[in-house]
């Protein structure tokens, strides 16, 4: 096993237990999120970014309830070493993900959790039309769309019961893309 793959394994066996306002641990959301992913049929990196979108929770201690409110960022550096961005940056964007989504569909602003309705407002809020603009843009826009809606379907006690070394295949191929 990969030592950075074996170092995110014992990150989330550490800290992963945690909460942050939406009933399950970091791990049973984690996992969740791959599986949707997988389901989809998508790319082992796309898999992967799922499984670790919110790795920055787990990086950055808080007292906040709902987490760390910059958990994009501080996951997509942490990763950004090891991996390529078709990984990173859907990690770095899914939080402006939401803010756009929020800004364009008004039934998506209406089913937030507590929690991600929390974030939002420290996250900068509905994204302006310039904003709106600006965030197209980017190349992971689409990557990262995806992403967030996984991020909010991935809260499912039910979806899934494995664990982070579940996805171990799809990590390494994915890591292996980079270090090649």
């Amino acid at each position: 096993m990969h030592p950075f793959i074996q170092q995110l394994i014992e990150l989330y066996d550490a800290e992963g237990h945690h909460t942050y306002g939406e009933g399950i641990t970091q791990i049973e959301h984690a996992v969740q999120c791959a599986e949707l992913a997988l389901r989809e049929g998508e790319s082992a990196q796309m898999v992967t970014a799922a499984l670790l979108h919110d790795v920055g929770h787990l990086m950055a201690t808080t007292d906040i309830a709902f987490g760390n409110y910059k958990h994009d960022s501080i996951g997509a550096d942490y990763l950004t070493p090891h991996f390529p961005p078709a990984v990173t940056e859907p990690i770095r964007l899914h939080a402006q993900a939401k803010r756009y989504l929020c800004a364009v569909e008004q039934d998506y602003l209406a089913g937030l959790s507590d929690a991600s309705l929390d974030s939002l407002q420290h996250q900068g809020g509905l994204m302006d039309p310039v904003e709106q603009e600006a965030f197209l843009q980017e190349p992971f826009a689409d990557a990262a769309l995806r992403l967030r809606r996984w991020d909010d379907e991935g809260k499912v006690d039910e979806l899934s019961n494995k664990q982070i070394a579940d996805y171990l295949e799809s990590m390494t191929a994915a890591l292996s893309s980079v270090t090649h």
